[in-house]
C-alpha cells in the first residue's frame, strides 16, 4: 500500500506570490489534478506518474479534460478540482439562492455572533423602479433600532444569566445572545460575506443558475464569479450562460399554478392559521421497514425475505434488533446508514433567521415559498420581556408599508427590505438518518432558540410514528440522559 498527498489548499496570494518569486511560467491549474486522475481508469502508469505527466503538459492536460468531460461526458472528472472563493458584500437574501447548492461548503459570517453595521444592497430593480428613497428609509430605520434593541437586551441577557456573567470568559457568549435577538428586526438586504468551497463541476452549475436567476444581484454574482474563475481551470468550465430551463420553469409554473388554483379552488378556508411544524408524510410501517433493512445488511436473505420476517417480528423483538444497532452509540456518531430507508416530509412555517439555519441542513429536500408578510412574524420571547414588543411591531409595520410600495413596481426586488423575524413556507423532506443529524445539532441547548424550538416540535411528532427508530434522537445535550433511560437494567 502506498498513500501519497496528491495536493491541498493554498491561499491565492501565496500562489501568486510564490509563482513570482520562482520566475515559473506554467499555469499553476487544478486542472492538471482532474487530467490525471481522469487517465487512471485507462492507463498502466502510477497516478502520481500521470500528475507528473499532467503538470508538464497542462495544454494537453486541458485537452484531455475537454474530451471527457464534455465530449464523453464524465463530469466527475471536475470534481476534482476545487475552489475556494471569498464573497464578500452579498446581501443575505441572495445567500439563500447561493446555498441551495448540496455539495459546496460554506461558512458564514454569523448574525448570532456579530453585530453587524449599516451595510446594505440596494437592488438594481429599486433604483429603476425610482424607489431607493422608500428602500433606505425603511432599513435605516430597522438598523438604526437594531442598534438599540442591541444595546437594551445587552444588560438583560447579563441579568437573566447571572452565573453565566460572572465568568468573563461568558461574555461574548452573552451578547452573541443578545445580538440573536436584535438580528430579528433587520432586513435581508443586509450585507454579509462568506466563505465558499466548491469544485468546478458544481461551480459550473452555480454560474449557470444564477446567470439565469431574475435578480439583478445573483446575475452580478454569476458574472464576477466567472470572471474569478474562468482563466484558472478553463478547460473544466463551459456550460456558464443562462438557459431557458433555468429562467423560464419557475415563471411558466407560476402561471400554470394560478390557472389551476382558479379552476379548481380550495374547498378549506384559506384563513385558518396552520401549525407551524406539521408532519404531512411518513414511510408507512417505518419501524418495519428500517428492521427489515438491519436484517438484510446482517444476513444472505433476500429484502423481500427480510420485509416479510420483519412484519412476523413482535415489538418486543424489533426493540432488542434496535438497540443491538444503538446500544454502542455515541453522542458524536453517525447512525447507521440503514435509516435512510424511511423519509418524513413536513410543512413549515418559519422566520427568516430560522431558514437561514435549516437551509444548512442541504441534503435533506428543502422546497420554499417566498417570504410572505400575511403569515406574520417571529418575536423573540426577549424582545417581549424587555417591554419592547410595541416598538419592534411599530418597526415591522413600517416595514410592511415599504414592502408594498416596493411591490407594486419591483416585485421581485420586495423580499430585500422585509426582516429576520419575517416567515415563508417551507416543504423539507429527509430520512431518519438525516433527522439525527439535524436534532443533534438543532435541538440541542447550545442552539439558536428558534430552530431549537422548531427542531424539538418536529421531533416530537416524528417520533410519534417511528419510535424505535428514533429512539436515540435527541440534541446532544439530551444524548446521556436518553441512553440512560433506554438501556439502563431495570
Amino acid at each position: 500500500m502506498k498513500i501519497l498527498l496528491a495536493g491541498y489548499n493554498l491561499d491565492y496570494d501565496l500562489i501568486r506570490e510564490l509563482k513570482d518569486k520562482s520566475g515559473l511560467q506554467q499555469d499553476l491549474t487544478p486542472e492538471t489534478i482532474s487530467a490525471a486522475y481522469a487517465r487512471i481508469s485507462r492507463s498502466p502508469k502510477q497516478v502520481n506518474e500521470l500528475r507528473e505527466i499532467s503538470r508538464e503538459e497542462v495544454d494537453k492536460a486541458r485537452l484531455s479534460n475537454r474530451n471527457i468531460v464534455f465530449e464523453m461526458g464524465h463530469s466527475s472528472v471536475a470534481e476534482h478540482a476545487v475552489f475556494n472563493i471569498d464573497v464578500i458584500g452579498v446581501s443575505r437574501l441572495l445567500v439563500e439562492e447561493i446555498e441551495k447548492f448540496r455539495l459546496c461548503s460554506f461558512t458564514e459570517k454569523s448574525q448570532r455572533y456579530v453585530l453587524f453595521n449599516k451595510d446594505f444592497v440596494i437592488p438594481e430593480e429599486i433604483k429603476e423602479a425610482n424607489l431607493p428613497d422608500v428602500f433606505t428609509s425603511a432599513v435605516k430605520t430597522q438598523n438604526e433600532y437594531y442598534h438599540a434593541l442591541y444595546e437594551k437586551l445587552r444588560p438583560y441577557v447579563f441579568a437573566e444569566n447571572k452565573i453565566l456573567a460572572k465568568d468573563p470568559a461568558n461574555k461574548s457568549l452573552l451578547e452573541g445572545w443578545a445580538k440573536e435577538d436584535a438580528r430579528y428586526v433587520i432586513s435581508m438586504a443586509t450585507q454579509t460575506q462568506l466563505g465558499m468551497t466548491v469544485n468546478a463541476r458544481n461551480l459550473e452549475l452555480m454560474l449557470r443558475r444564477l446567470a439565469s436567476h431574475p435578480l439583478a444581484e445573483a446575475q452580478e454574482y454569476s458574472e464576477k464569479l466567472y470572471a474569478a474563475t474562468k482563466a484558472i481551470a478553463p478547460s473544466l468550465i463551459r456550460y456558464t450562460q443562462a438557459t431557458d430551463y433555468d429562467k423560464f420553469t419557475r415563471q411558466y409554473l407560476r402561471c400554470e399554478a394560478s390557472a389551476f388554483l382558479q379552476k379548481y379552488p380550495s374547498e378549506t378556508d384559506g384563513s385558518k392559521k396552520l401549525p407551524a411544524v406539521q408532519l404531512v408524510f411518513v414511510s408507512p410501517a417505518a419501524d418495519t421497514k428500517v428492521a427489515a433493512a438491519l436484517l438484510f445488511s446482517s444476513s444472505d436473505l433476500s429484502y423481500s425475505q427480510c420485509l416479510s420476517q420483519a412484519n412476523s417480528m413482535t415489538t418486543k423483538d424489533k426493540m432488542v434488533l434496535f438497540k443491538t444497532a444503538f446500544v454502542n452509540l455515541q453522542a458524536h456518531d453517525a447512525v447507521l446508514r440503514e435509516l435512510e430507508n424511511v423519509d418524513l416530509q413536513f410543512e413549515l412555517v418559519l422566520s427568516s433567521s430560522c431558514f437561514a439555519q435549516l437551509k444548512r441542513h442541504r441534503m435533506s429536500t428543502i422546497i420554499a415559498q417566498d417570504y410572505n408578510p400575511r403569515l406574520g412574524v417571529t418575536v423573540p420571547p426577549s424582545i417581549k420581556a424587555i417591554g419592547q414588543q410595541k416598538n419592534f411591531m411599530e418597526v415591522m409595520r413600517n416595514t410592511q408599508n415599504a414592502y408594498e410600495q416596493i411591490r407594486k413596481k419591483a416585485p421581485l426586488a420586495a423580499p430585500y427590505v422585509l426582516a429576520n423575524a419575517h416567515r415563508k413556507r417551507v416543504l423539507m423532506k429527509f430520512n431518519a438518518r438525516e433527522l439525527y443529524h439535524l436534532a443533534r445539532l438543532r435541538a440541542d441547548a447550545h442552539a439558536q432558540w428558534d430552530i431549537r424550538d422548531l427542531t424539538q416540535k418536529l421531533l416530537k411528532q416524528a417520533k410519534k410514528v417511528m419510535p424505535l427508530t428514533l429512539m436515540m434522537a435527541c440534541g446532544k445535550d439530551g444524548f446521556a440522559e436518553l441512553y440512560k433511560n433506554n438501556f439502563s437494567r431495570k
